[in-house]
């Protein structure tokens, strides 16, 4: 029995990979810290930190406890809005070209929209601040999204 890798099984494979390595609080917390987006090593570093996530934040106060849980709720939002967006386009793609563009494209969207939602949960949201999240998000997608491509682009159709 033969098992063949789906285009939206590789693609959220892939995207779990990058938010779980990148994103969590050590790697964030350490990329912050020894980096600095004045060159481009640190700049994509950081950016592949984007969607970070923790398991409790630095104080009690109701505003980290509100970004934590922004935080950790982008990054699942990320995933889920990944797994949706390549679940309903990816049974027209064969593979190759067309399943790199849509991988690529895939991580813009979602995480331009898993930022636009979780914006409202931080402290003080506004509709301006959520813009701002959205084009984040769109440009880690830009960004880091070609590595989601390339993943999407080595799977197979999935048969009917």
């Amino acid at each position: 029995m033969s098992k063949t890798r789906t285009v939206t099984g590789v693609g959220v494979i892939a995207t779990v990979a990058l938010v779980l390595l990148f994103g969590n609080q050590a790697v964030a917390e350490w990329i912050h810290n020894h980096t600095t987006s004045a060159n481009a090593w640190g700049w994509f570093l950081r950016m592949l930190a984007w969607p970070s996530w923790a398991f409790g934040p630095t104080d009690g106060s109701s505003e980290a406890m509100r970004n934590l849980l922004a935080n950790d709720l982008r990054a699942l939002f990320l995933i889920l809005f990944v797994a949706l967006i390549l679940g309903l386009a990816a049974k027209t793609i064969i593979g190759g070209f067309g399943a790199f563009l849509l991988g690529w494209a895939s991580l813009i969207f979602a995480s331009a929209l898993a930022a636009f939602i979780t914006a409202f949960i931080i402290a003080n949201p506004s509709l301006l601040g959520a813009f701002g999240q959205a084009a984040a998000g769109s440009a880690y997608g830009l960004f880091v999204g070609w590595i989601v491509g390339i993943a999407t682009a080595s799977a197979k159709k999935a048969t009917d």
